[in-house]
């Protein structure tokens, strides 16, 4: 579960923003939909982040994938990823053909479906679609003028995680990350992609109100420009700048890192092993993603993708995955089996099935130079991030 860094080419840029608009794009919309699920072709090859196709071999007690193949003789073949970029690379290696389906995060899916790496699907198919929290039922980032090209999986927000023997008293502001009076200076943990200019962005809308952020994703030059300052002046701050989940918990392990954004399946590892941490959503908000299973539109196994997304949307399915992942489930109908399991927390902690905590949390999505509002074609585009983000690395 590592998403985004890279650079994206003019020409996928261009058919992002069609796509993304409801324009034309590489990606027309299916006219035959397939209305039932055909016998099952033996064999499912997926994408996917760490954690989320589990089949005993991580901890024996947690393994949805077993069961799934025994039902429907589907043999499941997995490659995980540590980037969205790689995953997008992955889904179009040898013409599309290699993979059945990915796991995408919302920064990650516009460009699949933009570029034709994946076909629209038929919800009909997944009963259990009914029953998804309300606003990951026709999102920007998998839906497309109501054409659906995918189902969604598990959410979270991007949590402000510390140790909580080191940082005191705990923190209820993003502020000991950002700025340079921070007593944690050489400590702190930050994301490394260029879709981190979204965290610098949502500081700022908080405590630079003259700027006029409105959406994180969507900056104009000069939005952009103010929170390329704020990233340089964290820069020096920073331990180390993190993509694979080792990369942050093993500094956390050792207490070379104190405090940093992290995703909820770090807390939950760290928690797991005995170590002093909790996290929380500070009083900024904070940035977060949503992962939709995509099926490639060259997939040789169709109907094991269908059957896969109709198995991991079921309420028992996606409690098993959030207990583990330490993530949010998209059914909520999944909620009361969670707190079952684990009490309280299911609504503390998880805000299960809480559409309003899920409102408030910024949704990872790829810029776009056409911003979503009256600006019109105003604002800086994936392209421009990415190269802006070079510059901040550079300083670290």
């Amino acid at each position: 579960m590592k998403r985004f860094h890279g650079n994206i080419v003019a020409a996928s840029a261009a058919a992002l923003m069609l796509a993304a608009c409801g324009g034309t794009s590489t990606a027309q919309p299916a006219s035959n939909l397939p209305t039932s699920i055909g016998p099952g072709e033996g064999a499912l090859n997926l994408v996917a982040w760490t954690g989320y196709v589990e089949s005993g071999k991580t901890d024996p007690k947690v393994d949805w994938v077993t069961p799934f193949t025994t039902q429907t003789g589907c043999k499941i073949n997995v490659k995980f990823a540590d980037t969205s970029d790689e995953m997008v690379t992955l889904m179009r290696q040898g013409g599309g053909t290699q993979w059945d389906g990915v796991s995408a995060s919302g920064d990650a899916t516009n460009r699949l479906i933009a570029h034709g790496d994946v076909a629209e699907v038929n919800v009909n198919l997944v009963p259990d679609f009914k029953d998804v929290i309300q606003s990951l039922q026709s999102p920007r980032h998998n839906t497309i003028n109501g054409h659906h090209y995918g189902v969604p999986y598990m959410y979270g927000p991007n949590v402000l995680m510390y140790n909580t023997q080191v940082v005191k008293p705990a923190p209820t502001s993003w502020k000991d990350t950002w700025e340079t009076s921070s007593p944690y200076k050489g400590k702190i943990a930050a994301y490394d992609s260029p879709i981190f200019i979204a965290d610098a962005a949502l500081y700022l809308k908080a405590h630079n109100k003259s700027l006029g952020i409105t959406d994180v994703y969507e900056l104009t030059s000069k939005q952009l420009d103010a929170a390329i300052v704020l990233l340089k002046q964290q820069a020096p701050m920073i331990k180390k700048y993190w993509a694979a989940t080792p990369d942050e918990t093993d500094p956390f392990s050792s207490g070379d890192m104190v405090i940093g954004t992290a995703w909820p399946y770090q807390v939950s590892f760290l928690k797991s092993e005995n170590k002093p941490v909790a996290s929380l959503v500070p009083s900024e908000g904070a940035t977060g993603w949503a992962d939709t299973w995509m099926m490639s539109s060259h997939a040789q196994h169709p109907n094991c993708m269908y059957q896969w997304m109709k198995w991991t949307e079921k309420p028992a399915i996606q409690d098993q995955v959030a207990e583990f992942y330490g993530a949010d489930p998209s059914n909520a109908k999944s909620c009361d089996l969670l707190r079952q399991h684990i009490g309280a927390s299911a609504d503390s902690d998880y805000h299960c099935g809480d559409n309003t905590f899920l409102k408030n949390i910024a949704l990872w999505k790829t810029p776009l130079q056409q911003c979503g509002d009256s600006r019109g074609a105003s604002c800086t585009d994936y392209s421009v991030w990415a190269q802006r983000w070079q510059e901040v690395r550079g300083t670290k």
